[in-house]
Order: structure tokens, then C-alpha cells, then sequence
């Protein structure tokens, strides 16, 4: 099962904003930076949400954390 990550207006603003750039760009050298752009701003945020995920496995839940005994 998928469950769909709703994005924020922002996020839905930007989308457009590019959507646009795309549509209304011929230049096949202009698309092609943007892409590349694109595709590295995608393996990042990828790469960070990686990252993110493995602080949060690695650190112990604070009820394993034991307060010391008198």
C-alpha cells in the first residue's frame, strides 16, 4: 500500500513554477541544466531523508534510558 505525502502550498506553488518554466522552455541545452538540476536536488533530498532516518534508528527511545539508582 502507498500512502500519498501531501505537500505543503508552498511545495504545490513551486511545482507549478517550474511546470511552467518547463512548458514554456524550448531550449534543449536550458531543459537539460534544468533537469540535471533537478535530478540532484531529488538524489539530496533522498540522500538527507536517509540520513534522518538512520539518526532516528540509531538513537535509543528515552524510556530505555535508565535515570541512576541511589
Amino acid at each position: 500500500m502507498h500512502t500519498q505525502i501531501e505537500l505543503s502550498t508552498t511545495q504545490q506553488f513551486e511545482i507549478e513554477r517550474f511546470s511552467r518554466a518547463i512548458d514554456a522552455n524550448a531550449d534543449a541545452d536550458q531543459l537539460r541544466s534544468l533537469a540535471k538540476q533537478l535530478l540532484q536536488a531529488w538524489h539530496t533530498q533522498k540522500a538527507a531523508t536517509n540520513w534522518a532516518i538512520q539518526q532516528q534508528m540509531s538513537t535509543p527511545p528515552a524510556s530505555s534510558w535508565n535515570a541512576p539508582t541511589s
